[in-house]
């Protein structure tokens, strides 16, 4: 998949299905999102959960920061690549998302913006993953994503405490291109 076949998919449904257990994986099939981000597994499930996923027709993301039973090291991306049909990977670390576009696989950049410093500091970081997109948590301060949108090219994706419909209008209309939650009802909007 490409960059820009993902973000015409994200256009028509800007909508992101976090899973983080069993529940959220059984949810989500049944559900009309199309794009997933897989927030849990370990090394012995993971390639099973993607597969489910794919059988399904969605595309999957990893967040490869949070599968149990891996060093968080690079090599988990190249495993990844091998071993599942995933899309590509979502980590808060440059040399994750660096690895991952050197495997073509398409590489989200997470960025936790908890303070000013962090917000400084996106531009660096995205200097050094060149990620094709990045995902802004939380996600539900629009004024910090409209910021964002003005410095850097890159889409963006609000991510986490994005709880209400006018949390994921408020994110949107501030320039995001999607909203990932965890939460069913969101997917449901």
């Amino acid at each position: 998949m490409k960059v820009n076949d993902l973000c015409e998919i994200l256009m028509e449904d800007p909508i992101i299905a976090g899973i983080k257990d069993d529940k959220g994986l059984q949810s989500v099939i049944s559900s009309n999102r199309k794009v997933v981000f897989v927030l849990y597994g370990d090394i012995l499930n993971i390639t099973e959960i993607v597969q489910r996923l794919k059988l399904n027709n969605k595309i999957v993301f990893i967040n490869v920061d949070l599968i149990d039973g891996f060093s968080q090291k690079e090599i988990i991306v190249q495993y990844l690549k091998k071993y599942s049909q995933l899309d590509g990977i979502l980590s808060a670390k440059a040399s994750m998302i660096k690895t991952a576009k050197s495997e073509g696989l398409l590489a989200i950049h997470r960025s936790f913006l908890i303070d000013s410093f962090a917000f400084h500091n996106l531009d660096k970081q995205v200097d050094i993953s060149h990620p094709d997109f990045i995902e802004i948590l939380p996600g539900c301060i629009p004024t910090v994503i409209s910021w964002i949108i003005e410095k850097i090219t890159i889409p963006i994706i609000a991510g986490g405490l994005v709880c209400t419909k006018e949390d994921v209008i408020a994110a949107l209309s501030a320039g995001a291109l999607a909203i990932s939650s965890t939460n069913p009802e969101v997917w449901n909007m």
